[in-house]
């Protein structure tokens, strides 16, 4: 299995940001931030993962006062680049275990990033670690998509994801350890060598809606709500993702 602290290198950090496309684009980014910033309201928040700032450098600019942590030191150093650690503070270390101080009323994880802890007791430990960090009804937010087993064809292990000029995305499937890997095909004009093809490679453990809402309740959170998306949209069964509200019991 990839090791995720070799996979967010400094090439991968380097490339990892996109501005104003993809999970970079107003569209994406301006809905995330607006719900993450009510959900603070005039307390602090900690974003697990926080990676290049994606999502809290526009939620400090909104007001929120945001820290993080992040494990991979080449992600935090591309993330200096932009803001200084007197405006978002970030903690080098393992989402599951690292700490970040306490009585935040607001911790959140986005963009599948949970999933890149790849066992069962990973994911629990990293929900009991935003409850270490929370003020008493303080909210836990992930942001997740829907495994899309119904897609995988009989007798195969694997799905084609996205297929656009130079860009191909090809999921494979290890369903007794509920394990994907997304391969990241790119090839054309972009690279030097139109026959040649880059390939990356990102490791998941997917999480059904109802196993996350179990390892929240171990944890000592109540759902609070989920909705298809940022927008508050009506999670059904044809969602392909979630954007899940937890909030902290009475300890």
């Amino acid at each position: 299995m990839i090791n995720q602290q070799h996979l967010w290198d400094d090439d991968a950090a380097r490339n990892y940001d996109t501005p104003g496309e993809g999970m970079f684009s107003p569209e994406v980014l301006d809905p995330t931030v607006e719900v993450l910033s009510q959900l603070a309201g005039d307390g602090p928040a900690l974003e697990f993962a926080i990676g290049t700032g994606r999502v809290a450098i526009p939620l400090s600019a909104a007001g929120v006062r945001v820290s993080g942590i992040e494990l991979s030191h080449a992600m935090i150093s591309r993330l200096r680049e932009k803001v200084g650690e007197s405006r978002i503070p970030v903690v080098q270390g393992d989402m599951s275990e690292a700490l970040a101080g306490e009585n935040f009323s607001l911790a959140f994880l986005v963009f599948n990033t949970i999933s890149n802890l790849l066992t069962q007791d990973e994911q629990v430990r990293c929900f009991q670690n935003a409850a270490r960090h929370l003020a008493p009804d303080g909210r836990f937010v992930v942001e997740l998509w829907v495994p899309q087993l119904r897609s995988l064809p009989p007798g195969h292990g694997g799905t084609v994801e996205v297929s656009r000029p130079g860009y191909l995305l090809v999921d494979t499937y290890d369903v007794l350890r509920q394990h994907v890997i997304s391969h990241h095909v790119q090839f054309g004009a972009d690279l030097s060598d139109g026959r040649a093809a880059r390939i990356g490679r990102t490791p998941h453990r997917y999480i059904w809606p109802s196993e996350l809402d179990l390892m929240a309740r171990l944890a000592g959170f109540e759902l609070e709500s989920r909705w298809a998306d940022w927008d508050r949209s009506e999670f059904t069964a044809e969602s392909r993702s979630h954007v899940s509200v937890y909030r902290l019991s009475e300890r």
